[in-house]
């Protein structure tokens, strides 16, 4: 039973993490980043469709996506969805290729970014901690019942301890490496 927690909080704990990872990926650097784009939504045929799903998408510099779609008569459906995503992106067709530059980012915009991703951060944290106190809620009430003992109860909140502890330190490092990202020019 005891093992099956520990588990069940990892996992928890790891999808804490990715969830963290995957919105600072949506966070604009000014770099180009093809992962920009993973949620902006297309209608395909009278369905939302991902647009990496309809679409070709590569870099064509350090500072432009390039958008070729799979069916020519998409370009103009693509580039709507990329106008009117929450991106700040304005994409400009030349051919059969959408081309989406990446704005430069102020001083002021990327101060900004940094509190949007301290948040994101703290957003996980606490997280990983709701996970760490109902993992220790659950032991407990299986020591109410006499299904472990106290030691190991004890033991097992020092193994979710030192998970939270784990976790607390790579979301940490997740939220340096994005400030150190942000703030390079």
């Amino acid at each position: 039973m005891i093992a099956d927690i520990k588990k069940n909080v990892e996992q928890k704990m790891a999808k804490s993490l990715e969830a963290l990872r995957a919105d600072l990926g949506k966070i604009r650097t000014g770099r180009a980043h093809i992962g920009i784009l993973d949620h902006v939504m297309v209608d395909y045929y009278g369905s939302a469709t991902a647009v990496n799903q309809v679409a070709n998408i590569t870099l064509t510099d350090a500072r432009t996506i390039g958008v070729q779609p799979y069916e020519k008569k998409m370009i103009g459906a693509i580039e709507k969805a990329i106008r009117d995503s929450d991106l700040g992106l304005n994409p400009s067709t030349n051919g059969d290729l959408i081309r989406v530059p990446m704005p430069m980012l102020t001083e002021e915009r990327r101060r900004d970014l940094i509190k949007v991703v301290k948040g994101e951060g703290e957003d996980a944290k606490i997280a990983v901690r709701n996970i760490r106190r109902d993992a220790n809620e659950h032991l407990k009430k299986l020591l109410k019942d006499k299904a472990v003992g106290e030691d190991e109860e004890r033991r097992a909140q020092d193994d979710v301890q030192k998970l939270t502890d784990r976790f607390v330190a790579e979301i940490d490092k997740a939220l340096q490496a994005k400030e150190i990202d942000l703030m390079a020019v």
